[in-house]
């Protein structure tokens, strides 16, 4: 039989539909992604802590989910949002049905809504808060739920998504007929802070021939630079990056010691380092289609994105250089120092899932530091 689930947003609006997924109620942001697949690397993304995700995409599941193509240990989707979920996927390399893999990890999920009238809702109102029930079906108590929910402004979301202990990362890239690979030639010790880092980021350094360390995000900089590392990466993660003030003041202390590259949210924490500052976008960036430029050769890239916050360009100016601009909304994409060996994007260059036209920027990576070397 069907269940009946409803989704409730802060502003009063309700759409009802059936339950998907494991059962009950939860709350977070809800907002919205254009990815036309990779379902399963959009949920184990730890970006979303805190986040309801709505799949723009009408059919989704129809590949079904594997135990290859995760970006993290485990979904981190406060719950998900879809319009017609396939209960029969039809894949070589499936093991199970979305359905049964969001009910083995508890997540959430509502079915059966009109996406397209939620996703211009969101972008004409904006992210807000909202909540999932099977349970309490009574509108007007959901509402009331959502309108006493925190935003993510001013939550350090980090704390909750991080590693708890440093590990080493041996694992490359996915290549067909082969599957995860592994590299023995690693020429350089590349320290990563663990944000809420995703797999696909790992994998990459790995096959640039980086010798792959993580460390919690609290890791103080001086233990850091006793690891002696050729490059430190600041990686993606969820939530306010200016609650994550541990984390500024650590890559503050880092900035002309050693090569840094920041990718999203370690985008967001370095320019505040550098002492610039972000603001709340109206509903974010999220989806594998978003145009930008690189301002030194010109070149559009179709990028991957994932970020509810940006810089603010105005803050950067005789603080860095600006490097990469959105073409959809002019907002900061990246940046450099032209006398400190650093360089981020607010994108995601690692993909999982998404086009593959940024994976240039690990190898330049590694070209900043064999020139520092």
């Amino acid at each position: 039989m069907v269940k009946k689930a409803l989704l409730a947003l802060s502003d009063g609006t309700v759409f009802e539909g059936y339950s998907f997924g494991a059962e009950g109620e939860v709350c977070g942001e809800v907002i919205f992604n254009t990815s036309l697949t990779g379902y399963q690397e959009i949920l184990t993304d730890p970006s979303y802590r805190g986040q309801i995700v709505v799949m723009t995409y009408p059919h989704i599941g129809n590949y079904g989910t594997n135990h290859e193509d995760v970006e993290s240990s485990r979904p981190w989707v406060e719950g998900f949002v879809v319009k017609e979920p396939c209960p029969c996927p039809s894949n070589f390399r499936s093991e199970a049905s979305l359905d049964d893999y969001l009910k083995r990890y508890g997540i959430v999920g509502i079915a059966g809504i009109d996406t397209r009238a939620l996703t211009r809702h969101i972008r004409e109102e904006g992210a807000m808060e909202g909540v999932i029930s099977t349970i309490d079906l009574d509108p007007e108590s959901l509402v009331r739920k959502a309108r006493q929910l925190p935003g993510l402004e001013g939550r350090d979301l980090v704390r909750e998504v991080t590693c708890e202990r440093p590990y080493k990362w041996t694992e490359g890239v996915w290549e067909p007929g082969r599957g995860y690979t592994v590299h023995c030639e690693l020429n350089y010790r590349v320290v990563v802070y663990d944000f809420g880092v995703k797999f696909n980021i790992l994998r990459n350094l790995t096959s640039a021939g980086c010798e792959v360390t993580v460390v919690p995000a609290s890791t103080p900089a001086e233990e850091v630079l006793k690891m002696r590392p050729d490059g430190v990466m600041l990686s993606n993660g969820p939530g306010d990056p200016a609650a994550v003030t541990y984390a500024i003041e650590n890559i503050r202390r880092l900035i002309g010691r050693v090569p840094i590259f920041g990718i999203c949210l370690g985008h967001q924490l370095l320019a505040l380092a550098l002492g610039g500052r972000t603001y709340k976008l109206k509903f974010g960036h999220h989806g594998g289609n978003h145009p930008v430029m690189d301002l030194k050769t010109g070149k559009v890239e179709i990028t991957v994105q994932n970020h509810g916050f940006a810089v603010d360009l105005d803050s950067l100016k005789g603080l860095a250089e600006l490097t990469h601009i959105n073409l959809n909304d002019r907002t900061v994409e990246g940046l450099s120092l032209k006398d400190h060996p650093l360089f981020s994007v607010q994108y995601h260059p690692e993909a999982g899932p998404g086009p593959h036209d940024s994976t240039y920027l690990f190898r330049r990576f590694v070209e900043l530091m064999e020139r520092c070397g």
